[in-house]
């Protein structure tokens, strides 16, 4: 028996040792969709944040605004396209939500009482990229896309939390830097570089998730900040998350008959 055992221990060791960097950036993101809710995250078809929104200029704040969000997810094509934005965003402002910023399907608005202005054709870039590169997203819609490699860079500790570190990166080389708690197996951080679209600067985006709470079986982040280049940019406290409710078209089309005005410079 004890022979057995030490055959056993052998064998077990072997498997880790034998584990690559690929085979555990694939076995962490597996834990952390089963955090996440699994095949209810999977399939979350929508979802509506609701909450405080801050902006901040130079570390300072410039803007506060009550924000909800609705986003709801397109079906993807099988096999998966790289690249494919299968999303749809309203973010609408104000107690009465009478402003909005609408964006689907390569198209983006501004939309207010005097009517809809198209967006310029760099905030409809920024919209992609940052969707692309987000982590939920990315878990969501692009697992299995045609060059998406997942390898971990190990574990370590950051703000006071043990992680494990993969990254995630696709055919057109974005690469996207994700710490997951080892406990949790949550996303606690994203670090993503990309080139600014006018000023072609490099740019460092950090992006933290806390504050998880279960809505509809999914673990959901209840407060997000982001940073670019050590400087806070945005944050969001929601007080209200729902998940998969029924949103329609009309949410993310314009009005029959609105105005169109002239497309922002």
């Amino acid at each position: 028996m004890k022979a057995a055992l030490l055959l056993g221990l052998a064998v077990f060791v072997a498997g880790v040792r034998a584990e690559t960097n690929l085979d555990r950036g694939k076995r962490v993101v597996d834990e952390a969709i089963a955090a996440l809710g699994g095949d209810n995250f999977l399939h979350m078809q929508d979802r509506v944040e609701g909450g405080r929104a801050y902006s901040f200029y130079r570390e300072r704040l410039s803007g506060l605004t009550i924000a909800k969000v609705y986003t709801r997810y397109l079906i993807r094509p099988e096999p998966p396209v790289s690249g494919f934005l299968g999303v749809r965003e309203r973010e609408a402002f104000g107690k009465k939500e009478d402003s909005a910023v609408l964006f689907a399907e390569g198209q983006g608005y501004d939309v207010t009482f005097r009517g809809a202005r198209p967006l310029a054709d760099d905030v409809i870039d920024r919209f992609r990229e940052s969707t692309l590169r987000n982590v939920f997203y990315i878990l969501r819609e692009r697992l299995g896309e045609p060059g998406l490699i997942l390898e971990s860079r190990g574990a370590d500790v950051t703000e006071n939390q043990p992680v494990d570190i993969v990254d995630i990166t696709d055919s057109d080389n974005r690469v996207v830097t994700v710490y997951f708690n080892q406990l949790t197996h949550l996303p606690v951080k994203q670090v993503t570089k990309r080139r600014d679209s006018t000023t072609g600067d490099l740019n460092e985006e950090v992006t933290r998730f806390s504050n998880y709470r279960e809505v509809n079986g999914v673990q959901w982040p209840w407060s997000i900040v982001r940073e670019r280049n050590g400087e806070k940019i945005y944050q969001m406290f929601s007080d209200s998350v729902e998940i998969n409710k029924g949103l329609t078209d009309d949410l993310f089309t314009l009005p029959a008959g609105i105005k169109v005005l002239p497309k922002m410079k």
